[in-house]
C-alpha cells in the first residue's frame, strides 16, 4: 500500500505512514485494493498497518474502521479482508518493542474484528515476543489470525533458527497459518523452509529488497517476472500463501497470477 501510495504521488509522511492516505486520499486507497483484486489477489490487506492508537492518537479507532471498511467495499464479497495488526514501534527495530504490547494489541484486535474482518494478520514482527502478544489478542477475538515474522532487510533481525521457533509457538497459541514477510525476496527461501512440517499452511510475501536489485520499487519492465521466479521456489518449498510487500506493486500481483501462483 505505502509503495503504491508514493508512486501515484500520495504524501506518506511519519508516523501515520500509509494511513495518512485514509484521510488525504481514500479514493486512491480504495483504487489500490480494486486493481489488486483485477490482477488475481484474493486476500486484501487493509490498510490499518500505522492505525493504532501509539500513531493515530485519538482518531485511532475511527481510522482503523475507516480503513476496513474501504478495502471491504473495493474487493468482491467472496474476498478475504485481512486486517493488519503492526509492530507498536518499528517493524526493523525489536529493540523499541514495549515490555507490556498486550493492552495496545487488544484493542486493535478487537476493534479489526469489531470492523468486519475475515482474518487477523500479526505481521511484520522482528521481535518473537511482541508478535506472540499480538498474535494472543488476535486468536482471543475468535477470528482466523495469521502471524508473519521479519527478518529485516538483510535477514539479521531474527536468525532462521529464531523464526522457526517463534512460528512454532505461534502454531501453539492457535495461529491458522505461518508466513515471512518484509525480507528481501532473495533471501526469504530459507525463512520459507524453516516455515515447514508445522501442520498449518505457510508461506511468503517479500519486499523488493535494494532498488539496484531490479526487483521493484521502479516500473522496471523484468521485476515482476523475477519476483515470481522466486515464488515459485518457495512453492517448491510447500509455501502456499504467497503475496508481496515493500516496492512490488499490482504488477506483481499479475505475474504471481500469469503462474497460477497461489495468492
Amino acid at each position: 500500500m505505502g509503495t503504491e501510495l508514493r508512486a501515484r504521488g500520495v504524501p506518506t509522511p511519519t508516523p501515520l505512514w500509509s494511513a495518512a492516505a485514509l484521510d488525504s486520499h481514500p479514493e486512491i486507497v480504495a483504487a489500490i485494493h480494486r486493481e489488486h483484486a483485477a490482477a488475481g489477489a484474493t486476500v486484501h490487506t487493509a490498510n490499518t498497518f500505522r492505525t493504532g492508537r501509539r500513531t493515530a492518537g485519538d482518531r485511532w479507532e475511527e481510522l482503523t474502521r475507516l480503513a476496513v471498511g474501504i478495502a471491504r467495499e473495493s474487493v468482491p464479497a467472496d474476498h478475504r479482508v485481512a486486517g493488519s495488526i503492526a509492530p507498536l514501534e518499528d517493524c526493523y527495530r525489536p529493540e523499541l518493542s514495549p515490555a507490556d504490547p498486550g493492552p495496545e494489541h487488544r484493542d486493535m484486535a478487537r476493534v479489526l474484528a469489531e470492523a468486519g474482518c475475515d482474518l487477523l494478520l500479526c505481521e511484520t514482527f522482528p521481535h518473537v515476543g511482541e508478535g506472540l502478544a499480538a498474535l494472543q489478542a488476535a486468536v482471543d477475538t475468535g477470528l482466523e489470525s495469521w502471524m508473519s515474522f521479519t527478518a529485516g532487510p538483510e535477514g539479521e533481525l531474527l536468525t532462521i533458527a529464531a523464526l522457526a521457533e517463534g512460528a512454532r509457538q505461534a502454531v501453539a497459541l492457535g495461529a491458522s497459518a505461518v508466513l515471512v514477510n518484509c525480507v528481501p525476496a532473495r533471501l526469504t527461501l530459507g525463512h520459507v523452509e524453516a516455515l515447514a512440517g508445522l501442520g498449518v499452511p505457510f508461506g511468503a510475501y517479500a519486499n523488493a529488497g535494494h532498488v539496484d536489485e531490479g526487483m521493484g520499487w521502479t516500473s522496471a519492465p523484468q521485476a515482476p517476472e523475477r519476483y515470481a521466479a522466486f515464488a515459485e521456489d518457495w512453492i517448491a518449498a510447500g509455501a502456499t500463501l504467497i503475496g508481496a510487500c515493500c516496492g512490488t506493486g499490482v504488477a506483481v500481483i499479475e505475474a504471481l497470477a500469469r503462474r497460477q501462483v497461489p495468492r
